[in-house]
């Protein structure tokens, strides 16, 4: 199985509109839209696939797309690194 990081989302993309977008290139087999403590969305989410082949077929494809006005950011969770944060959610 492979996990995308999908960055960039409009506030109001919906699980349902990721998996739309992913599923034509393979199984999806989780999707998650990431929300704030108040149900506010952060603009970002997870992709899960069935198999490598068919993450790196969606990545190919579906870079550059947009969903709901805002071009998506696809990134597989393995090459996304913690950046500058630090636990709390603080910058360095």
């Amino acid at each position: 199985m492979s996990r995308l990081y999908i960055g960039n989302l409009a506030h109001d993309t919906t699980e349902a509109d990721l998996r739309s977008a992913f599923a034509q290139y393979g199984d999806v087999t989780s999707v998650k839209v990431m929300a704030d403590r108040r149900g506010r969305p952060k603009g970002f989410g997870y992709v899960q696939m069935a198999d490598n082949e068919a993450a790196r077929r969606a990545i190919e494809e579906l870079r550059g797309v947009q969903i709901n006005g805002r071009t998506m950011d696809i990134v597989p969770e393995e090459g996304k690194r913690g950046g500058n944060f630090r636990p709390g959610g603080r910058r360095r």
